[in-house]
């Protein structure tokens, strides 16, 4: 028989692991997250200063999952520890666009001259600023900020018109 896959996941300075079963709680400067990770077949440990994930079967879904638990690890002690940003630019040649945010909301205006707002969502906790011409998404959780400037990006998709000539916008230009 096989040995078991051990995935050690070292713990930076300054940020603090609570874990309980399968549920997993980051603590840092920037606040707390919190995440499930209820995978068959692997099991979660935590020693002095580092998280162990153990595979206790030798295929290539445990394998494949105990990368997916690392990377989400490693994005929840960066978040917690420095927090995520996304940086977005107004791009218009045609109609000015307004850039407002509203609640959970952000609403462009004016987008190649259409009277109705389009609107994306802010997932989470996220938070977003409008500084001119830029757009700043900023949280601790990567999956929550990358979604809303995703969500921010496609709201001004054009439809309907040649990309070539219409190139009016709202783009990710930077992540952090």
């Amino acid at each position: 028989m096989m040995a078991n896959i051990i995935e050690e996941i070292k713990i930076p300075e300054g940020v603090q692991v609570k874990l309980d079963g399968k549920l997993i709680e980051v603590s840092g400067p920037k606040g707390k997250l919190t995440r499930t990770f209820d995978i068959q077949g692997i099991e979660l440990r935590q020693e002095s200063n580092s998280v162990i994930a153990e595979a206790t079967l030798q295929r290539r879904k445990q394998r494949s999952a105990l990368g997916t638990i690392r990377s989400h690890l490693q994005n929840m002690f960066k978040g917690v520890k420095d927090g995520f940003s996304y940086k977005l630019k107004v791009v218009y040649a045609h109609f000015p666009i307004t850039v407002k945010v509203e609640g959970k909301q952000v609403l462009i205006q004016n987008f190649l001259g259409e009277k109705n707002p389009r609107i994306a969502d802010i997932v989470g906790n996220a938070s977003v600023k409008v500084e001119g011409d830029a757009i700043i998404v900023e949280g601790m959780s990567k999956e929550e900020v990358g979604q809303t400037a995703i969500n921010i990006e496609r709201a001004t998709a054009v439809r309907y018109r040649d990309p070539r000539t219409f190139q009016d916008g709202v783009y990710i230009v930077s992540k952090e």
